[in-house]
Protein backbone atom coordinates (compact mmCIF):
# COMPACT_ATOMS: atom_id res chain seq x y z
CA UNK A 1 0.00 0.00 0.00
CA UNK A 2 1.11 3.13 -1.14
CA UNK A 3 1.64 6.24 1.82
CA UNK A 4 -0.63 8.46 1.36
CA UNK A 5 1.46 11.38 3.30
CA UNK A 6 3.24 13.85 1.66
CA UNK A 7 5.83 16.31 4.06
CA UNK A 8 7.32 18.63 2.30
CA UNK A 9 9.43 21.84 3.35
CA UNK A 10 9.66 25.02 1.58
CA UNK A 11 12.69 26.36 3.11
CA UNK A 12 10.47 28.54 5.36
CA UNK A 13 8.15 26.14 6.90
CA UNK A 14 7.12 22.27 6.64
CA UNK A 15 3.42 21.23 5.20
CA UNK A 16 2.05 17.73 5.51
CA UNK A 17 -0.86 17.04 3.02
CA UNK A 18 -2.85 14.21 1.75
CA UNK A 19 -5.47 13.95 -0.51
CA UNK A 20 -9.15 12.65 0.63
CA UNK A 21 -11.87 10.59 -0.69
CA UNK A 22 -9.93 7.36 -1.74
CA UNK A 23 -8.23 6.57 1.73
CA UNK A 24 -8.79 2.90 3.03
CA UNK A 25 -10.19 4.25 5.93
CA UNK A 26 -13.51 5.91 4.21
CA UNK A 27 -16.01 3.23 4.46
CA UNK A 28 -16.22 3.54 8.02
CA UNK A 29 -15.93 7.10 8.35
CA UNK A 30 -19.03 7.14 6.03
CA UNK A 31 -20.29 4.51 7.86
CA UNK A 32 -19.87 7.05 11.20
CA UNK A 33 -22.07 9.40 9.72
CA UNK A 34 -19.03 11.75 8.62
CA UNK A 35 -17.88 12.48 5.00
CA UNK A 36 -13.87 12.03 5.13
CA UNK A 37 -12.42 15.14 3.94
CA UNK A 38 -10.03 17.33 4.75
CA UNK A 39 -12.12 19.12 7.39
CA UNK A 40 -12.68 15.91 9.31
CA UNK A 41 -9.25 15.24 9.22
CA UNK A 42 -8.15 18.13 11.25
CA UNK A 43 -10.33 17.09 13.51
CA UNK A 44 -8.67 13.77 13.46
CA UNK A 45 -6.02 15.52 14.08
CA UNK A 46 -6.99 17.91 16.52
CA UNK A 47 -8.29 15.06 18.38
CA UNK A 48 -5.08 13.11 18.86
CA UNK A 49 -2.67 15.34 18.70
CA UNK A 50 -4.30 17.05 21.82
CA UNK A 51 -2.27 20.14 23.11
CA UNK A 52 0.38 19.51 20.61
CA UNK A 53 -2.38 21.14 17.72
CA UNK A 54 -2.36 24.19 18.99
CA UNK A 55 0.98 25.00 17.40
CA UNK A 56 -0.40 24.14 13.60
CA UNK A 57 -1.35 26.14 11.30
CA UNK A 58 -4.53 24.11 9.36
CA UNK A 59 -5.08 24.81 5.92
CA UNK A 60 -7.77 21.87 4.70
CA UNK A 61 -10.55 21.57 2.42
CA UNK A 62 -13.11 19.58 0.91
CA UNK A 63 -10.24 17.03 -0.96
CA UNK A 64 -6.95 17.74 0.85
CA UNK A 65 -5.76 17.46 4.48
CA UNK A 66 -3.27 20.21 4.55
CA UNK A 67 -1.09 21.30 8.10
CA UNK A 68 1.77 23.38 8.30
CA UNK A 69 4.17 23.55 11.58
CA UNK A 70 7.50 22.26 12.77
CA UNK A 71 9.31 19.37 11.03
CA UNK A 72 9.13 17.41 14.12
CA UNK A 73 5.32 18.03 15.26
CA UNK A 74 4.25 16.83 11.63
CA UNK A 75 6.32 13.89 11.66
CA UNK A 76 4.80 13.31 15.08
CA UNK A 77 1.09 13.95 13.75
CA UNK A 78 1.70 11.63 10.60
CA UNK A 79 2.60 9.28 13.11
CA UNK A 80 -0.34 9.33 14.69
CA UNK A 81 -2.61 9.46 11.77
CA UNK A 82 -1.19 6.69 9.55
CA UNK A 83 -3.16 4.25 11.47
CA UNK A 84 -6.61 5.78 11.68
CA UNK A 85 -6.02 6.59 7.76
CA UNK A 86 -5.33 3.05 7.08
CA UNK A 87 -7.21 1.19 9.43
CA UNK A 88 -11.22 1.76 9.49
CA UNK A 89 -11.74 -0.33 12.72
CA UNK A 90 -8.86 1.89 14.20
CA UNK A 91 -10.88 4.85 12.85
CA UNK A 92 -14.38 3.66 13.87
CA UNK A 93 -13.59 3.45 17.20
CA UNK A 94 -12.02 6.80 17.78
CA UNK A 95 -14.95 8.45 16.25
CA UNK A 96 -16.53 6.44 18.77
CA UNK A 97 -14.45 7.13 21.94
CA UNK A 98 -14.31 10.92 21.00
CA UNK A 99 -18.13 11.39 20.01
CA UNK A 100 -18.79 9.91 23.36
CA UNK A 101 -16.58 12.68 24.88
CA UNK A 102 -18.50 15.17 23.15
CA UNK A 103 -15.91 15.74 20.37
CA UNK A 104 -17.13 17.07 16.92
CA UNK A 105 -14.93 16.27 14.48
CA UNK A 106 -16.69 18.65 11.83
CA UNK A 107 -17.67 21.55 13.88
Amino acid sequence: MADVFRLQDDGARSSLTFDCGDLPSDGAVAAAGHESSGHFWEGVATYTFGNGATGLDFDSDADMFSVYGERDDLERLRDLLRPLVNDGARIAALITKAEGEGFQFDA
